[in-house]
């Protein structure tokens, strides 16, 4: 049986701070520009420090940013996408409104607003972290076809529901099992990217 329910992001088209959340968002100018350094690892610092304060893994965070950087993250192309695409998912880490409002419940960025994903690469990416963490505490104790790490990736890209299927034996539909592929493509870079940070 294969099951899609809408997770953070949009599957890619075929063919992975120091401020606290609390702060003003930074300008997107101060992790350097997306268009001229379109590298997930430059946000390697921020990946290490959500992932530990959300207890998940920051080499899989890494890798679905990594994922995630299949357009270019630029807050006016971004906004200007969801004009015509209003459910569009927005910032480093692609969220859509409603995963982000579920997840910001009880944490130190709950009064932000899902708009300010595009300008603030730190919220994203500690939003990012905590619906991981979310994910994980959903996941079944046992799951013989997939390591944690790819059903949480799973889960990231298609949904809690959808991971706990996948956990229970389900093939994934052609969409998921591209998304884990990339993911298995992204590891070793984003592994290194973290232990430089």
């Amino acid at each position: 049986m294969a099951v899609l329910v809408l997770g953070a992001c949009a599957t890619p088209p075929a063919g992975p701070p120091v401020p606290s959340s609390s702060a003003s968002p930074p300008s997107t100018a101060d992790f350097g520009n997306a268009l001229t350094n379109p590298d997930p690892a430059r946000f390697a610092p921020q990946v290490v420090k959500y992932a530990h304060e959300a207890g998940i893994d920051a080499q899989l965070l890494m890798a679905i940013l990594y994922n995630e950087n299949y357009k270019p993250h630029n807050s006016s192309a971004e906004r200007a996408w969801q004009q015509f695409k209003p459910d569009a998912a927005f910032g480093v880490a692609n969220m859509h409104e409603a995963t982000f409002d579920q997840t910001k419940r009880g944490r130190p960025f709950a009064r932000r607003n899902w708009q300010e994903l595009p300008d603030d690469p730190n919220l994203a990416i500690e939003a990012a972290a905590w619906y991981l963490h979310d994910l994980a505490t959903d996941l079944p104790s046992t799951h013989p076809n997939h390591t944690t790490d790819e059903l949480l990736a799973l889960g990231y890209n298609a949904g809690s529901g959808t991971m706990r299927e996948f956990a229970r034996g389900s093939t994934p539909v052609p969409a998921a099992q591209s998304y884990l592929d990339s993911l298995h493509q992204n590891w070793d870079k984003a592994g290194r990217a973290v232990q430089h940070a």
